[in-house]
């Protein structure tokens, strides 16, 4: 089966300043108890929906890159799939890493230099 879109992150400097634009935008509302971070909370989660869309979150790491925006597949094995793009001419940017209760996340850059998220949910 293909790894569907499941998630979007957009980077920034200014996370309350880029939560009201995306607001004002979209009506997107944000869940803020994560810090640095403000999840989209009214709109899917992390099974597509073709009514609501692919849920996604506001993201100020602290440091560069500031401005970004990437997208997540989710896939059965993060490690094997990280193997398999360096072995395509991608290359690891942040091995898989766990989200506490949630499940893993990855990224990784294509061979033209984009950085796209892998993600697995935390078995029932």
């Amino acid at each position: 089966m293909p790894a569907p879109v499941v998630h979007f992150e957009i980077g920034c400097k200014d996370l309350e300043k880029t939560k009201k634009f995306y607001g004002d935008l979209f009506g997107w509302t944000f869940d803020s108890s994560m810090p640095n971070m403000g999840m989209v909370s009214n709109i899917g989660g992390h099974v597509p929906n073709p009514t609501t869309g692919i849920g996604g979150h506001i993201n100020s790491l602290g440091h560069p890159p500031h401005q970004y925006v990437t997208v997540y597949a989710m896939v059965d094995d993060i490690p094997a799939t990280l193997k398999k793009a360096e072995g395509m001419g991608g290359k690891t940017l942040v091995p898989m890493t766990e989200v506490p209760g949630m499940g893993h996340f990855a990224w990784f850059h294509d061979p033209e230099g984009n950085a796209i998220g892998l993600w697995k949910p935390m078995s029932a």
